[in-house]
């Protein structure tokens, strides 16, 4: 009895201590501006690329891509972000949300539910779990998101539970409003879910493999949808760095197109990308990234080619690393599908070539 007495008194000597450290959180206050001009030479009427894009999206124009600020705070045993944002990348990407909420890039707040930290549940509006690229441009090899990338959440709401056992493992479980969706769509009443595996075998690699589960219809017409991201991130030397990457999703087929008593099948949709990077010095690299992407049923692209879309991509960039918080870039990136998909001048063509830059100023 006395050392069960004497190991309590321990044991909340340290809890009070803990909290006493807690009173005092880390609030950290951080920007970014992706500003940009790109060409695009299959010239669109209305200076919209692709609608499929949701970076970079407007042609032979300046535009802000991404203008963010940020507050994270850290509390030891809490945590909590709020990312308030302008720039094309809002106002194509969150299309479809309420007004209120096409400007919020991140709002949650997270709890640890452990001594040690390694166990924490976060909720409210948070950065996706699924892919290597993020909405911030500098912080990605290339200067335009692939085609696996912008057509995959870039940000998901809903609660997720996060377990770091080791500098080696983190595992991620969460329950989400829907395919990148802030409120879930009117009529949808299941939820979606998701986990991530992200193992660390060595400092040069990292291994990932996330998914997706849930329905993104309303329930007369429900369709699930089961959906793999698998990469790899390799470090071969100092200068040079490779990531693999693979995704595969299958969706339910829609109920109307199900011919009287045959059983309802699957469409299915993959990605396959690799980009290597190159790093000459501290202020000069470049990148280049081949990616193909096939999605026949439409399920995630809707393609102007009856063939569906079956497009191989190729991008080449040069970066400049004007200061430690200002990057430039530009590059060139041709996107070829299988049949005619693209429009220029009225007419559908196969191909679509970009040449682009853009100045990201991220501070501090």
């Amino acid at each position: 009895m006395k050392k069960l007495i004497i190991t309590i008194a321990i044991s909340f000597s340290a809890f009070c201590a803990t909290a006493q450290e807690t009173n005092k959180p880390l609030i950290n206050i951080s920007g970014h501006a992706d500003i940009y001009y790109g060409f695009d030479f299959n010239r669109p009427f209305s200076n919209e690329r692709p609608d499929f894009l949701f970076n970079h999206t407007r042609h032979n124009e300046v535009n802000l891509n991404l203008g963010l600020v940020q507050a994270d705070i850290d509390g030891g045993f809490y945590r909590g972000s709020l990312g308030l944002m302008v720039g094309t990348y809002a106002q194509y990407n969150l299309a479809a949300e309420q007004d209120l909420l096409k400007n919020v890039f991140e709002a949650y707040a997270g709890v640890a539910i452990d001594k040690e930290r390694k166990l924490w549940i976060d909720a409210g509006i948070f950065a996706s779990h699924i892919g290597f690229e993020s909405a911030i441009s500098s912080e990605n090899f290339t200067l335009t998101r692939s085609l696996l990338a912008e057509n995959s959440p870039y940000f998901l709401s809903g609660a997720k539970m996060t377990y770091t056992p080791n500098s080696k493992w983190e595992f991620e479980a969460g329950v989400f409003n829907g395919w990148q969706r802030i409120q879930r769509l009117p009529g949808n009443t299941s939820p979606a879910f998701g986990t991530r595996v992200t193992h660390t075998p060595t400092e040069n690699l990292t291994l990932n493999w996330s998914t997706f589960i849930g329905n993104d219809f309303p329930q007369e017409d429900k369709r699930m949808r089961y959906f793999n991201n698998l990469y790899a991130e390799i470090q071969l030397s100092q200068k040079v760095a490779l990531i693999l990457g693979f995704d595969y999703g299958i969706q339910q087929e829609a109920l109307e197109s199900v011919q009287a008593g045959a059983s309802r099948g699957f469409e299915h949709w993959y990605t396959p990308i690799g980009i290597l990077r190159l790093d000459f010095n501290e202020n000069w690299g470049m990148a280049f990234r081949g990616e193909y992407y096939q999605d026949q049923n439409g399920v995630i692209i809707e393609a102007n080619s009856p063939d569906g879309f079956r497009a191989t991509g190729y991008s080449v960039n040069l970066d400049r690393k004007i200061s430690q918080n200002i990057l430039f870039r530009i590059e060139a990136r041709q996107l070829q599908n299988s049949t005619p998909n693209f429009l220029q001048d009225g007419q559908l063509v196969q191909g679509n070539f970009l040449l682009i830059g853009s100045l990201a100023i991220t501070l501090p």
